[in-house]
């Protein structure tokens, strides 16, 4: 099971992405082309939060009970979890940059429903999604990074 969830929570990974840069594209061209709101934009943006949130549950299990979780890892006697680059990024790093993450996209699906100006609605959850967009591509682990890196499509 431990193994089924780490592959989906890579493969999530690669729809979050798709749907944050879809997002992105349409947020850019509502606020360069001046249009109204759309309510597909709507649910572009409900869907990336959604596969995020998802994302975000089935890390936070992972965080707690997954191979290297804080629950079920032991240490061994009188180590600390910063001291090692790996627990450090997967205990530490990459929890608090994808939760910032995760906030964003949030942030910006919530202008959505907001009532502002269309441009304004498009302008900022522009900048909450290329910010999302930055946080995910430095949170996760690459193949090319070092002790940390994975491989682009686990178990494939």
């Amino acid at each position: 099971m431990q193994t089924g969830l780490v592959h989906l929570h890579s493969v999530l990974r690669w729809v979050i992405l798709i749907l944050l840069v879809i997002s992105i594209i349409k947020a850019y061209q509502g606020f360069k082309s001046g249009q109204p709101f759309k309510d597909g934009d709507r649910k572009t943006w409900l869907f990336t939060m959604i596969a995020a949130h998802v994302t975000l549950l089935i890390g936070l299990y992972q965080w707690l009970l997954g191979r290297y979780g804080l629950i079920s890892m032991h240490l061994p006697e009188g180590a600390a979890i910063p001291e090692g680059k790996f627990l450090r990024f997967y205990q530490i790093e990459h929890p608090v940059i994808m939760i910032l993450s995760i906030i964003l996209i949030t942030l910006g699906y919530g202008m959505a429903k907001k009532q502002v100006d269309d441009k304004v609605k498009y302008r900022k959850a522009l900048s909450y999604f290329i910010y999302a967009l930055v946080l995910i591509l430095l949170g996760i682990p690459w193949p090319f990074r070092e002790v940390i890196g994975r491989t682009l499509f686990p178990g494939m």
